[in-house]
């Protein structure tokens, strides 16, 4: 099908080409073999004029015009999908659909199980897909290759909407028979001892606790560096390290496991946990029921928590 004079079918070989700036990978994306793939951008610098990807040494860079279509083309096909997938009567019971989100361990551990639980029992026919953050989880959402985003309130785009889900704040955390430390620990203690800490992505990011420290001018000794939050309490049993983790995890884990919890001996500010979705699925009705319901448990949660303490 064409549109002045533009064969619509090119939109999604565009698209892969663009973000896998490669023949053989886009054409994998898109199911279609490398001869196919590269006619398609044949055509597509035909009916640009432009080159769109040039070979550099072993790599393919895109054209200065080739970088400008990315987010257009890519919203362009969001809106197609969202269009398609439009049900003004949706029944949320019968829907099937795969619902993709960004988000660490600790979501997933402190919060999903219950909106997951929950999810099944209204929308069994929703399934869902989780990924740890990326190097630039941020660049997923704006190309929309998930529909969620859940990370740290300061770790998400002010150009697309989200809500608050909770409040968070962090705690030191020991094994219960460390040597060193009784029912507190001071500053002194806190910046000499050995730390296990969280770090993500092949760029090592340092999880929201490192960069709460470390805004306070606050330097750790890291002995270990793990790549999930849940790996942390299980690295502290029968050693002298300490951790600073975040409140909701300590408690879950200091059920299971000979750890004790102790108030940080130093300011760490608090922070919000927060979803976020791009804005073209704002209308969305599925996009709409999930986050409707991660805020319901979020808030459910929150309020059983604090009734225990």
């Amino acid at each position: 099908m064409r549109f002045n004079r533009f064969d619509l079918n090119l939109l999604v070989v565009l698209d892969a080409l663009l973000t896998e700036r490669n023949i053989t990978r886009a054409g994998e994306k898109v199911f279609l073999s490398q001869s196919a793939t590269s006619g398609a951008l044949a055509r597509l610098r035909e009916y640009f004029d432009d080159q769109l990807l040039v070979q550099v040494g072993r790599k393919m860079i895109l054209t200065p015009l080739g970088e400008s279509l990315i987010v257009p083309v890519r919203e362009l096909l969001m809106k197609v999908q969202i269009t398609l997938d439009a049900r003004p009567d949706i029944d949320i019971s019968t829907t099937e659909r795969r619902l993709s989100m960004v988000m660490s361990d600790y979501p997933v551990t402190v919060l999903m199980p219950e909106v997951w639980r929950r999810a099944a029992e209204i929308a069994p026919g929703i399934t869902f897909e989780t990924m740890s953050p990326s190097n630039s989880p941020q660049d997923e959402l704006e190309q929309g290759n998930i529909d969620f985003l859940l990370l740290p309130s300061e770790f998400l785009l002010p150009e697309h909407p989200s809500i608050k889900l909770f409040d968070e704040d962090f705690v030191v955390m020991c094994w219960d028979q460390n040597p060193d430390i009784g029912d507190s620990i001071s500053r002194e203690q806190y910046l000499q001892m050995g730390h296990v800490m969280v770090q993500f992505g092949t760029k090592r990011r340092p999880s929201v606790d490192a960069w709460m420290t470390a805004r306070g001018g606050i330097e750790r000794r890291a002995e270990v560096i793990v790549n999930t939050f849940t790996a942390v309490p299980q690295c502290l049993v029968g050693t002298r390290r300490i951790a600073t983790i975040h409140r909701r995890l300590a408690e879950t884990w200091a059920q299971y496991l000979p750890l004790k919890i102790l108030e940080a001996p130093l300011e760490i500010p608090p922070f919000s946990w927060g979803l976020q979705w791009h804005q073209i699925q704002d209308l969305d009705p599925v996009n709409r029921w999930m986050r409707e319901l991660m805020l319901d448990v979020s808030r459910e949660l929150d309020q059983a928590r604090k009734q225990s303490l």
